[in-house]
């Protein structure tokens, strides 16, 4: 455990040390003694024990690693100064992201999802008002239920027997669809095939794809008053089959870091590091524990 946590500091500090927005980040005259580079490697270390609320990672630092952390602040410092680090864990989310597709031997198929992230949920996401900035109010059909929040949005490299390799991730409000959340990524898939949900049937998308030489593959909708044919059910089991392992990836998101659960959030930059934050530890895991 000793070893594992010194190797996670110092892959922290060379993140910040190679990467000039992370080291120059800090403007003012303010130099901490417990440094950034501590403070993300505690948030991380938390999670790498099956800890991901900030106060049970704090307890566990103060009351066990306290040695290592002579100049740990009190929670509501730990706290404060960990929404402020949003920023830092999409870089770092981004260096990782690059760090897991150089050198993988994938697929050319690609697979396209959402998968949500709940403030608040049924009777309550009507009355919800933590970071309306960025959350807004959704329905989530595998689950049934309208939710405050937003969406995690992937593009993903299938691999057969293996989980996907993400290619893109994004975040966008609860309420945007995910066809419209897709067309403003502005993805650029040449020479591919693209395996979606029910969401991406969309001719525009379709011809657009096309151009790039690249197939669109959707289930196909039952009409409105008829029943779907025989040959017409067998394609949309085809290609929820192949869409299967991105559904695969996201429960072991969630298994992994708890991301789905964000009750516990009480402000815009509170959001911001459950998103990037948790998604920094679910990449680290990618790629150095897979």
């Amino acid at each position: 455990m000793e070893n594992q946590l010194i190797q996670l500091y110092l892959l922290v500090c060379q993140i910040y040390d190679n990467q000039s927005s992370l080291k120059y980040q800090r403007l003012s005259n303010f130099k901490p003694r417990f440094t950034d580079q501590e403070l993300v490697t505690v948030y991380l270390f938390g999670h790498l024990n099956g800890l991901y609320q900030k106060k049970a990672i704090y307890r566990l630092t103060r009351n066990y690693w306290a040695a290592w952390f002579p100049a740990l602040p009190s929670y509501q410092a730990f706290s404060n100064r960990l929404n402020n680090l949003e920023s830092s864990f999409q870089i770092i989310s981004q260096k990782l992201l690059k760090a897991l597709a150089a050198g993988q031997t994938i697929e050319v198929d690609h697979l396209v999802d959402s998968f949500p992230v709940m403030l608040a949920k049924a009777g309550f996401a009507r009355r919800a008002r933590v970071a309306r900035e960025f959350a807004a109010i959704g329905y989530c059909a595998a689950k049934r239920v309208h939710f405050h929040g937003v969406r995690l949005h992937l593009l993903a490299t299938r691999r057969a027997g293996r989980l996907p390799v993400p290619s893109e991730i994004w975040f966008r409000a609860a309420n945007v669809h995910d066809l419209t959340a897709f067309k403003e990524q502005k993805v650029c898939l040449p020479n591919t095939a693209l395996f979606g949900d029910k969401a991406f049937c969309d001719a525009a998308l379709k011809k657009q794809l096309q151009e790039q030489n690249t197939r669109l593959l959707v289930p196909i909708k039952k009409p409105k008053g008829k029943e779907q044919t025989a040959s017409d059910k067998n394609y949309s089991r085809l290609v929820s089959k192949f869409r299967q392992p991105i559904e695969s990836f996201f429960k072991w998101l969630n298994d992994k870091t708890q991301i789905q659960n964000a009750s516990s959030v009480r402000s815009a930059n509170g959001l911001l590091l459950h998103c990037f934050g948790k998604l920094s530890f679910a990449l680290l895991l990618l790629v150095f524990y897979s």
